[in-house]
């Protein structure tokens, strides 16, 4: 492992700031109060059949071989490391902390491997919020490290989990990622007990909403279809040739090419009725692109801000009433002109 990715500043993810709260949403253990090397062995397992070739080897099983080489750390030896990382920058010692908790990754990987298939991929990810973990971990809040990391490796591995599950992400918020771990499992769990799972009987469970539960069902049932996929079987149409144009079409661009020059013939004809006061303030304030203060106008003529407001109130309506008066059509425009 190289020492650099130990300082390597990815996308920050904030775990939850003490160590003990209560797992909500994933129905997991809290903390894992030590690295099972049965589940190792059964992962490694696991790796030997995926193979399927005479010679049984794949990556996942000699990544499972290589990390038993590295030994697990006392609690005094984990303070005394993470004392070394934290005051002096100890690449060493933040390298040692890593290696020895590289099984503790396996195992919570594992409990995501039934919603993400590739398991090295989410121990990737898990490895990555293990150095995240010992950049952050202060060894003088009395917590030993496992119990601190566990939640910085469950955070990226679910983050990754969530952001490639599909091309389209199908859960952002903490309801979502909740229904997304969990539904099948409380569907499962309700059939067992002889229960129709229902979206209500899931969501009174699940404590969501029962909207939330069919969103989520919806998104889970469905797939990701790919827009130049052929429509029918052996045919050239794709559904890209039946999306609408992100442009305007060639009618929309002539009516509103006509729109505009009926706005500004309209606009030209009413600055013509204007005199005095009223004129001065529809070219300088109205039509000007540099517009004129209200105080430059009002010192002009010797009144108030306040009174060259109100005669610019009184044209804009009367500039509405005139754009209207045949052309209802324009009501749209005309509210953005007029404001």
């Amino acid at each position: 492992m190289p020492d650099d990715d130990l300082l390597e500043d990815d996308e920050k993810l904030e775990p939850e700031p003490e160590p003990e709260p209560a797992p909500e949403a994933f129905d997991e253990p809290a903390e894992p109060a030590a690295v099972d090397a049965d589940d190792v062995d059964e992962a490694e397992e696991d790796g030997v059949r995926a193979a399927g070739a005479v010679v049984p080897y794949d990556p996942l099983q000699r990544y499972l071989a290589e990390i038993r080489r590295y030994p697990l750390l006392s609690r005094e030896e984990e303070h005394d490391l993470a004392v070394r990382y934290k005051e002096h920058q100890d690449i060493e010692a933040a390298y040692r902390l890593v290696t020895a908790n590289l099984r503790l990754v396996v195992m919570i990987a594992r409990n995501y491997q039934r919603a993400f298939r590739t398991l090295l991929d989410l121990v990737q990810e898990g490895n990555v919020g293990l150095m995240e973990a010992v950049k952050n971990f202060d060894p003088y809040r009395g917590v030993r490290f496992p119990s601190y990391a566990v939640w910085w490796i469950r955070a990226y591995i679910i983050r990754y989990v969530m952001n490639n599950w599909r091309m389209v992400k199908v859960g952002t918020t903490q309801a979502q990622r909740k229904l997304f771990f969990n539904l099948q499992k409380e569907k499962e769990r309700l059939e067992a007990e002889g229960f129709t799972a229902g979206p209500k009987l899931l969501a009174q469970r699940l404590d969501v909403k029962e909207s939330e539960v069919v969103e989520m069902q919806q998104r889970l049932a469905g797939r990701d279809l790919s827009i130049d996929t052929p429509l029918d079987q052996g045919g050239e149409a794709t559904m890209l040739d039946f999306l609408a144009s992100p442009g305007a079409t060639a009618e929309e661009e002539v009516a509103d090419s006509e729109s505009r020059q009926l706005l500004s013939r309209k606009i030209r004809e009413f600055g013509d009725t204007l005199t005095g006061k009223e004129k001065v303030i529809f070219d300088a304030r109205l039509m000007a692109e540099e517009p004129l203060t209200l105080q430059d106008i009002g010192d002009r003529y010797g009144i108030s801000r306040e009174r060259v407001r109100q005669l610019e109130e009184r044209i804009k309506k009367k500039l509405k009433k005139h754009l209207l008066a045949d052309n209802p059509d324009l009501q749209d425009a005309v509210v953005d002109i007029i404001r």
